[in-house]
């Protein structure tokens, strides 16, 4: 008989610490990727860099790269960028830094390979769906598209595929305004 296992935070926690591996737990199941692609990366900072210029206009939230966010003790992630609100932020630090609430906005980017969509378009999907998130992003820095989910009737549902000719704009944040080439151009082509 096979038996699996749950993992939990306190699991994470005893994992030795390697720089090469990110891990993250979504129900349960422990989820390792390896180190990110320097697009991937210059892309998670223009999206924080974008919401932060729209943030000191506004006032009204925080843009944050890769925090940890912990729903539950099965559900243990680090999205790439997360969007929330003053209010949202004030209430849902733990002692440890950790946020313990949904933010509004998550942003997630692709990494090339079919584990790693996956796990972005199906278990991240459903999680942050079921923990209330009120949007979310999936970047994807090869084809130079976002798709975009939006919360109805307390669940994400699919919008759009924003194309680089498109504006990225979002009911959760009153005048932001930017277009999807924008965000890619400083990014290098890949094949």
């Amino acid at each position: 008989m096979t038996v699996l296992t749950r993992w939990t935070s306190a699991d994470l926690d005893r994992l030795p610490l390697d720089e090469l591996t990110r891990y993250e737990i979504i129900d349960g199941e422990l989820y390792a990727s390896s180190p990110n692609h320097v697009c991937h990366q210059m892309v998670c900072g223009e999206i924080v860099m974008l919401l932060q210029t729209w943030n000191e206009a506004t006032g009204i939230g925080h843009a944050v790269f890769a925090p940890g966010l912990i729903f539950s003790q099965y559900d243990d992630v680090a999205p790439d960028v997360v969007w929330l609100s003053r209010n949202r932020l004030a209430d849902g630090l733990d002692e440890n830094g950790h946020l313990r609430v949904a933010p509004e906005l998550i942003a997630e980017v692709l990494m090339p390979g079919l584990d790693d969509e996956r796990r972005e378009r199906e278990a991240k999907l459903l999680l942050y769906s079921r923990c209330g998130v009120s949007e979310y992003w999936i970047v994807n820095w090869v084809a130079r598209t976002i798709d975009v989910y939006r919360r109805d009737h307390a669940q994400l549902h699919y919008v759009a595929t924003l194309l680089e000719s498109d504006k990225i704009e979002s009911p959760l944040l009153p005048g932001f305004s930017c277009t999807v080439a924008s965000l890619f151009e400083r990014i290098p082509r890949t094949e």
